[in-house]
């Protein structure tokens, strides 16, 4: 497996793999994130044209799809019913999302892999409902911090790795 930055002629692929992804949350029990077919194809591209969506691939075929930047992320400002693990600056995945036929292969896994190398200090949160992901989160040494709140007011679980 390789990854590398998604360009625009992935757009197609990309949306795919969210649709399944909302699919698959459905399935299992997640009703509401993701809602509404976010991530919307205007988001996508903007995450491309930041240069922060990024794609798993494999013989060129596209498994996953991940953003990940170095920065501040303004909804970690505040975190509650716990803290984070420390002030340094740090990296942030949001929108992971891997391909139905992609499961089980550690796919997740390796997007976590690549980001923590970038930083060495990286967040990410997740809705109380995706338990699949509180699974890969928690197999993959984060750490559960806390709860942080959307700009829509919508609650998350928050998790680091340092």
């Amino acid at each position: 497996m390789e990854i590398r930055m998604a360009r625009l002629s992935d757009l197609d692929v990309i949306e795919e793999i969210y649709s399944k992804a909302r699919s698959f949350m459905r399935k299992t029990g997640n009703t509401a994130q993701w809602a509404g077919g976010y991530p919307s194809r205007n988001l996508i591209i903007s995450d491309i044209e930041k240069e922060q969506l990024y794609v798993v691939t494999d013989s060129e075929q596209i498994l996953a799809s991940f953003v990940y930047f170095y920065g501040v992320d303004k909804t970690y400002a505040k975190i509650y019913d716990g803290e984070w693990k420390n002030d340094l600056p740090y990296g942030v995945i949001h929108r992971i999302a891997v391909a139905e036929n992609a499961h089980g292969r550690g796919v997740a896994r390796f997007c976590f892999d690549f980001a923590f190398e970038k930083c060495g200090n990286l967040k990410i949160d997740t809705h109380k409902d995706n338990l699949p992901m509180q699974k890969a989160l928690t197999k993959a040494e984060f750490e559960y911090c806390g709860i942080i709140c959307l700009e829509s007011g919508d609650e998350r679980l928050a998790y680091q790795k340092v």
